[in-house]
């Protein structure tokens, strides 16, 4: 019997939804292409699974190698952390739905998860953690919004340092214990979720970077973007590497896997 053909491990990017034409109620599924662009760099192959719903995640999860939980203009909503939502909020009801399992089940199935700025607080918050919903509103912290600017290259500069726990995978990818990043978010961690490790915080002490403590496999989250231009960024490569370098692991094992043998006729 042929071998089967090995392909690239397969990176699940969960879809935002967004109303971008009003006489169309319907709506539409959308992912930013900086990092759908990032994955297929690392040699892995987005994929989008458009109309998916929390359900359905028990039956796609086993098809993926990885999942990245990527950065929004949406915030989670306070709901799911016991707060009211503000007026000013943009939601997004069904990726929430969608993501508060998908971070469980992917700690479950020990798949490969890294989670980007609202990724960073959807694994927070689905792991029984609560937000900061207007982290510039806080006695004590930083403005941590990108300047209100036209031009992503002034938007995604690097804005703060980050100061990363002595010996954790951070300070190995940043090369030291400090690395500058950008900053683009209103929303931050306020009380970490269960079996969150905070290894990178900014200088007014916000929580940016976790790992899920006893994770079967690679499983961390950043409040930056390191999928922004990360080629010319020393730390934010290697820490993609890292991923993409866990899910080529799992895609292996999954390829090294026997074939299932037929039923007799």
């Amino acid at each position: 019997m042929a071998r089967k053909t090995p392909h690239k491990p397969l990176v699940w990017l969960p879809a935002c939804h967004r109303n971008l034409d009003l006489s169309d109620p319907g709506g539409y599924s959308v992912l930013g292409d900086r990092y759908a662009a990032a994955v297929t760099a690392l040699g892995l192959q987005p994929v989008l699974f458009p109309m998916a719903e929390a359900e359905d995640v028990p039956c796609l999860l086993p098809l993926v190698d990885g999942v990245l939980l990527t950065g929004s203009p949406s915030n989670v909503e306070a709901t799911h952390f016991g707060a009211t939502a503000l007026a000013t909020d943009l939601l997004d009801p069904r990726r929430d739905k969608l993501t508060m399992r998908l971070v469980r089940e992917a700690l479950v199935g020990g798949v490969p998860l890294f989670g980007v700025c609202r990724g960073l607080q959807e694994m927070n918050v689905a792991l029984g953690g609560s937000l900061y919903q207007v982290v510039h509103g806080e006695a004590g912290m930083l403005d941590h919004r990108e300047p209100e600017s036209e031009d992503l290259a002034v938007q995604f500069a690097e804005a703060h340092d980050v100061l990363l726990e002595a010996g954790s995978a951070f300070a190995q990818w940043a090369g030291g214990t400090r690395a500058r990043v950008n900053s683009l978010h209103g929303q931050g961690i306020k009380r970490l979720g269960e079996g969150l490790i905070a290894e990178a915080r900014a200088p007014d002490g916000l929580v940016e970077g976790v790992r899920v403590a006893g994770a079967q496999g690679f499983a961390y989250g950043v409040q930056w973007h390191p999928e922004w231009h990360h080629e010319q960024h020393p730390f934010y490569e290697r820490t993609l590497q890292a991923f993409a370098s866990a899910c080529r692991e799992a895609r292996r094992v999954k390829d090294a896997e026997p074939e299932g043998r037929s039923a007799p006729g």
